[in-house]
């Protein structure tokens, strides 16, 4: 086993991505070695989605791929886990006999044992727990970034949403107690993180299987009191539990950053409640209000599904005016797609798919205004840029840098001048630059860098690419939100990048495939 290489491959939201750099951790406390997508690796892991209908497509067609591989080599192994493989269970070794080790959402710890079994028994593992038997949170981790890091704080959840099948494949809501929350960011700090992203299905109803109602804004506050910790950020609320004390942690705690990613699924009554979301438009516009009230440049950014059934045009007419009153920052767009065991894919009133095409495609275009407006308001701002790797597909090619502003809006920056030198902004680093212009994704900074702050998380990423082990250590896609039914693309906004999930603020592309 010593020394056998892996790699971890991902779909879905960001709990998978925190899913899967404890998976990587696992791997190399046993003794396994990371290698790049594209290298031939002994272990390969799929860490999947079941949230959209085309997550079966995209494992399958994974699964297909390796297959020449696998014939060729029978000592490589291939396992299947996350949301897919705790609800297809062993039918993923029906379709795809080759694969060697399936396991669930609720046992991620096993994943060591179960290869290692298959191995000596020559014989596949199949293994889906029932509850969650370690928090992931509790295991080690091989961090994708040095100076960014995802802290869950719930796994599970206890909302009953129409079109959402994550409750059956996570479980119900299980909290973490704050210190144990608090020690985690404490501990990121101390190793040179920046910025952290609470995390969970719905984190504002974190605290209430502790019996404590009130403790996310609190959380919130705590976070404030880390000492070094400069940018905390929160995906995803539901609007149903969004409270006021929660805006006035936000706006009160300075190394709250300025940003709101808030799922909206419909802006017609109607629709909600079919869908069974527990809120109406003019609460969801009353958070938008209070949360502008009190935080005016906050950028907030939201996820819509188009065609869900029963929609009639009325419906979208009224998610085309809410889009329009909020003026979302960004918007991931999704066109329905039924999952099987939800109470929605038993629902009449089946949306025509050409109607559902041309009602999204009316969306993205109106978001792409919405997003276009607010992007060349940043232009002349002055901004704070956490220095970024892999953020700007093209930066390679433009002499570019990549970085996140506060409220989470993608910034490409030309440096120039005494900084100019190849090395002396590093990923991790703070630089304090002005917009000078405003695409739909993006904005741009070519002029002169105001300030430029060395860090720790800098000095890390140095030393982990002197060891040659800088880049990205997991592969694959994010996505946004907190369970959307739907295929589709995002919506104009935060900007393009990599495929995984931008801390707290999706990365947003309206002519690529949805990112969540």
């Amino acid at each position: 086993m010593s020394g056998r290489s892996y790699q971890v491959r991902t779909f879905g939201c960001q709990m998978n991505v925190h899913d899967s750099e404890r998976l990587a951790g696992l791997l190399e406390s046993a003794g396994y070695v990371p290698v790049a997508e594209g290298s031939d690796a002994d272990i390969v892991v799929f860490n999947t989605c079941a949230v959209r209908e085309n997550a079966d497509n995209r494992l399958y067609g994974n699964l297909g791929h390796l297959y020449p591989a696998k014939k060729k080599n029978p000592a490589m192994q291939i396992a299947v886990g996350g949301c897919l493989a705790q609800k297809d269970r062993s039918v993923i070794r029906d379709r795809a006999p080759w694969v060697d080790v399936v396991f669930g959402t609720h046992n991620l710890h096993r994943l060591p044992v179960l290869l290692e079994r298959a191995r000596h028994n020559a014989a596949a593992q199949v293994e889906i727990a029932e509850a969650l038997e370690v928090f992931p949170s509790s295991l080690p981790a091989r961090r994708a970034s040095q100076h960014s890091a995802w802290v869950s704080i719930s796994v599970g959840c206890d909302n009953t949403c129409t079109f959402c099948i994550v409750p059956s494949l996570r479980g119900g809501e299980r909290d973490r107690r704050p210190g144990d929350v608090l020690a985690e960011v404490e501990a990121l700090v101390a190793e040179g993180a920046l910025e952290i992203t609470l995390l969970g299905q719905n984190v504002n109803s974190y605290g209430r299987s502790l019996g404590d109602p009130g403790a996310f804004a609190r959380l919130l506050r705590a976070c404030g009191r880390v000492e070094g910790l400069e940018r905390v950020r929160f995906t995803s609320p539901h609007p149903r539990d969004f409270t006021d004390d929660v805006i006035e942690a936000m706006a009160l705690t300075p190394n709250v950053c300025p940003q709101l990613h808030m799922p909206l699924q419909s802006g017609s009554d109607a629709v909600l409640r079919r869908m069974r979301r527990s809120y109406r438009r003019d609460r969801f516009l009353g958070i938008v209000e209070r949360v502008r009230a009190a935080m005016p440049d906050a950028a907030i950014t939201t996820d819509i599904i188009v065609g869900f059934p029963g929609e009639t045009e009325a419906d979208f007419a009224d998610t085309l005016d809410l889009v329009r009153t909020a003026r979302f920052a960004g918007a991931f767009t999704f066109k329905y797609s039924p999952r099987p065991g939800t109470p929605a894919a038993e629902m009449d009133g089946e949306v025509d798919p050409a109607v559902v095409s041309e009602r999204y495609e009316r969306l993205a275009s109106l978001q792409d205004e919405m997003s276009w407006a607010g992007n060349r308001a940043q232009v002349g701002r002055q901004v704070e840029i956490l220095v970024s790797e892999g953020e700007g597909r093209k930066d390679s090619e433009t002499g570019r840098l990549s970085g996140r502003a506060r409220d989470g809006r993608l910034v490409h920056l030309l440096v120039t001048g005494p900084h100019a030198e190849d090395g002396v902004v590093r990923p991790g680093d703070v630089i304090e630059t002005v917009v000078t212009r405003g695409a739909p994704h993006h904005l741009t900074a070519d002029g002169p860098l105001l300030s430029h702050r060395r860090t720790r998380a800098g000095d890390a990423w140095e030393a982990a690419r002197s060891r040659g082990a800088a880049g990205d250590r997991t592969t694959g896609e994010g996505t946004a939100g907190d369970g959307t039914a739907g295929e589709g693309t995002a919506g104009a906004a935060a900007g393009a990048g990599r495929p995984a999930v931008a801390l707290g603020m999706p990365t947003m592309r309206p002519s690529s495939p949805a990112s969540r």
